[in-house]
């Protein structure tokens, strides 16, 4: 029996930096059908150089800021407004999560004790945040693969398995581009990392950053059961990820066909299906 599809909204900080849009993302994707809305954090100046700090952005048109400092603290949320989101999000009955990127955030993200918190592929072989997830975070971690050797994905694996930690995460196939070409996703992977890690870890995963909702709907039967879309309420506002995320009516669709998809996925009871008997009835032809 294929387990059933659960489908996180990476609402990330397409929020734009305003607590009201945060709200409405997350009520939105909750009535679009997602189970779960997720956010990120970070503190820039762990996480950045000085030089990173102080740069212009690579993408002037998409900066909230003079430097690409500025415009990462202008988009960055507190610990206390994510607590305020986390209980929202109780209120109305989706669950909160969030992305962390550095050591810090992931104390403060620890503190609200969601059910899980997320690493971004960026930041999977960031050994100190990873040992202080799994040492002082009692829920489960997300981890996704993007851009990772087939080498750095099993020393991840290695380190969870030396820390008594697997059956506590769970491990995204990813591309790490925005938005990603079709053939650049290489959802076989999917199979690859049941294949050799189903038995181990708690769960496998996609995390998609391509356009339309087909892809997922394959990756789910592909035994990616949590699937993780970048969401938004408008795909042309200003910022690097709403380009790659999904609208309200996309995320409502990708949620009809992912449950449309898992009834689906069952093998016959009988001969018959009990809508066939009638029809048979009617239809079948009777030599004579």
């Amino acid at each position: 029996m294929f387990s059933k599809p659960i489908v996180i909204a990476e609402i990330g900080c397409n929020h734009k930096g305003q607590m009201d849009i945060a709200y409405e993302l997350i009520k939105t994707a909750k009535e679009c059908g997602a189970h779960i809305a997720k956010f990120q954090k970070r503190h820039n100046k762990e996480l950045l150089t000085e030089e990173q700090y102080n740069a212009p952005h690579p993408n002037p048109r998409n900066s909230y800021g003079d430097t690409y400092g500025a415009h990462r603290e202008f988009l960055e949320l507190t610990a206390y407004q994510h607590r305020e989101l986390q209980a929202y999000c109780n209120e109305i009955g989706i669950e909160y999560s969030t992305s962390v990127w550095d050591t810090t955030s992931a104390k403060e993200i620890t503190s609200l004790k969601p059910s899980f918190v997320k690493v971004p592929s960026a930041c999977n072989n960031h050994t100190e945040m990873l040992l202080t997830l799994i040492n002082e975070f009692e829920g489960d971690i997300h981890v996704s693969l993007g851009m990772t050797s087939k080498e750095e994905a099993e020393e991840l694996i290695s380190l969870f398995r030396d820390n008594n930690a697997l059956d506590r995460l769970v491990i995204y196939h990813c591309t790490s581009g925005y938005p990603v070409a079709f053939e650049d996703l290489n959802l076989m992977e999917i199979t690859t990392l049941n294949e050799q890690y189903a038995d181990q870890v708690k769960g496998i995963g996609f995390s998609g950053h391509h356009l339309g909702i087909a892809v997922d709907v394959a990756a789910y039967t592909l035994g990616a059961p949590y699937i993780e879309r970048h969401f938004t309420l408008d795909r042309t506002w200003k910022g690097t990820d709403h380009a790659a995320s999904l609208e309200p009516t996309g995320l409502r669709k990708l949620c009809r066909d992912l449950n449309a998809t898992h009834q689906s996925l069952q093998f016959k009871k009988g001969d018959f299906v009990e809508v066939e008997i009638e029809q048979r009835k009617k239809l079948k032809y009777r030599p004579r």
